[in-house]
């Protein structure tokens, strides 16, 4: 059998090409979830973080560390195989959403503290001057110029977690992984994972190209 036959079939790759988008179609719909419900909760970690009492600081501090430093695999098997010794079942979407917001939460949290933290402190202190409310200031002022500093480095971890979710078929959710190596045991052919790179490259890399053009933009701002 010739590397084309083995390794890019057209035949095997056509007949898979429909499990392909439907796991793609589930890749999708899973990083979109993960990563709005993970930039939510890590802007509110990220202002706790700063703002909050000193308690509820090293809580945050605390989160952010512990889940940055944890393999999304891990926490990921322990969402689905560990906590139903504990009466807590949640299914593979569930767990896998979970797990993924939970770790983009993290990352976000760390993000935003860090533009947060960019924006000069004269911001506050004339808002102050103006008689601001303080959630005003933050809302109108701090916030808006924040997001702006945060959306490259946001934009490479919402690349991170898409890739991240291949991990996902670990607890056998049907996402683009998933069906490719069933695709892959059904035809005796690896040419459908060969499908499935192709697909994450073709979905990713505009995306990797934006931060770098992200990146240089905001780098040329700064230098203005």
């Amino acid at each position: 059998m010739s590397l084309i036959d083995t390794f890019f079939n057209p035949e095997v790759i056509a007949s898979s090409l429909p499990a392909l988008l439907r796991g793609f179609l589930n890749t999708l719909l899973l990083g979109i979830m993960s990563i709005v419900i993970g930039i939510a909760v890590g802007l509110a970690i990220s202002l706790v973080r700063l703002y909050a009492p000193k308690p509820l600081r090293w809580l945050a501090i605390g989160y952010t560390d512990i889940f940055r430093a944890l393999p999304v695999l891990v926490v990921l098997i322990l969402i689905y195989y560990a906590l139903p010794f504990l009466g807590i079942r949640l299914s593979s979407w569930a767990s896998a959403v979970t797990a993924f917001a939970i770790i983009m939460s993290a990352y976000s949290a760390e993000v935003f503290r860090s533009g947060i933290e960019s924006i000069p402190k004269g911001q506050f202190e004339a808002a102050q001057a103006l008689g601001l409310p303080f959630m005003l200031t933050l809302r109108k002022v701090v916030l808006p110029q924040a997001i702006r500093v945060v959306i490259p480095p946001m934009t490479s971890n919402c690349v991170s977690m898409f890739k991240d979710t291949s991990l996902a078929s670990t607890v056998a959710l049907p996402e683009l992984l998933k069906e490719a190596t069933n695709a892959q045991s059904l035809y005796a052919n690896p040419s459908p994972l060969i499908g499935a790179a192709l697909v994450y490259l073709i979905f990713l890399w505009p995306m990797v190209r934006l931060v770098s053009l992200l990146e240089r933009r905001f780098k040329d701002e700064k230098a203005r």
